[in-house]
């Protein structure tokens, strides 16, 4: 099959699993009555997120160009694709990528997350056979040639353990980062809370650390960020919260406290739930420092000379999770 029958079955598929009908709705409400995380607004984010950066024609096409289409066409390998479920769909580029490359997928979902899945592929099987044909759902993974597994830190280390001896992407932990220059526009901070409260701040792609400048007032910030109280509606992020706020308490520890979301000055990039941390910065060069010392625990960083407040979610086809060409590594596996 050609690159570009591909492209044009892919395009004809999300056309039919996008288009809201009674089918999505009850799909994210059995998403939703799952996991308790993935409110409706967040799955028809993730939808809107794939839509606009994933499923055009040009920006397919832009993307295989950047390849060996040549490489395309050679007998597909069999592709382990161990699901992760802390948000909706976070799967669908390493999809996308097995099925542009010519390969097939052997999909692990997450319990977490596979009614929308389980529509998107239905919806597949209905309109794309021919492109279905490359995807098996299965319980247990076996006969594979590669694997692309995505977890935590722990989980990472099962994956190495059982999976090291095959060609493989394992994923671990990443969080992101925002620089703040303390020159902000309200507009611009209501665009950063998006990445901060976006799907409760439970993506690799959700800030969790800010980088300001020494001084820095956050009342701002914690005035655009009352916008967001909302998320408290959400009994799993409310408990989060209070659990968070009652631990800094007890133990005396300083902090900040927003309507939604707790400031604590550390140099930690990861944050709890409901919890933003900030370090001090003397200069821009400090701070692009502190950046080239943990960009290995970075997945994306927001801010002057850095990706726009408010697109954090939004990945591109070539936005590589953890900076690891994907369509590359598929690519080779059929040299």
């Amino acid at each position: 099959m050609q690159a570009e029958e591909r492209i044009k079955q892919i395009i004809e598929w999300g056309e039919c699993f996008l288009n809201e009908n009674e089918g999505l709705e009850n799909a994210m409400e059995k998403a939703w009555q799952e996991n308790r995380w993935f409110i409706h607004e967040h799955q028809k984010q993730a939808l809107k997120s794939i839509k606009e950066q994933m499923l055009s024609a040009n920006k397919l096409e832009h993307w295989i160009n950047h390849y060996n289409s040549d490489l395309m066409e050679k007998p597909a390998k069999n592709i382990a694709l161990i699901m992760a479920g802390n948000i909706p769909l976070v799967g669908f580029h390493d999809l996308l990528a097995v099925l542009m490359s010519g390969n097939k997928a052997q999909v692990k979902l997450s319990s977490k997350d596979s009614a929308l899945w389980k529509y998107l592929f239905a919806k597949m099987q209905e309109n794309q056979p021919a492109l279905h044909a490359q995807i098996e759902v299965v319980e247990r993974l076996k006969d594979f040639d590669a694997v692309i597994a995505t977890g935590g830190n722990n989980t990472s280390r099962y994956f190495e353990y059982y999976f090291g001896k095959y060609p493989h992407i394992i994923r671990k932990n990443r969080n992101s980062l925002a620089i703040i220059s303390g020159n902000e526009s309200d507009a611009e901070l209501m665009a950063l809370g998006n990445d901060v409260f976006g799907y409760f701040g439970l993506g690799c792609r959700n800030i969790s650390h800010l980088l300001v400048p020494e001084n820095y007032d956050f009342k701002q910030m914690l005035d655009v960020f009352e916008s967001y109280k909302w998320v408290l509606d959400n009994n799993k992020y409310k408990n989060n919260f209070d659990y968070q706020l009652s631990i800094m308490l007890l133990n005396q520890i300083p902090f900040l406290q927003g309507d939604a979301i707790l400031l604590k000055a550390s140099d930690s990039i990861p944050s709890p739930i409901a919890t933003l941390h900030y370090q001090f910065y003397k200069s821009r060069e400090e701070a692009e420092q502190i950046l080239k010392a943990e960009q290995n625990k970075i997945q994306c960083v927001v801010g002057e000379n850095h990706l726009g407040f408010g697109t954090a979610q939004s990945p591109g086809l070539m936005d590589y999770a953890d900076g690891v060409d994907t369509m590359k590594f598929l690519l080779d596996m059929k040299k």
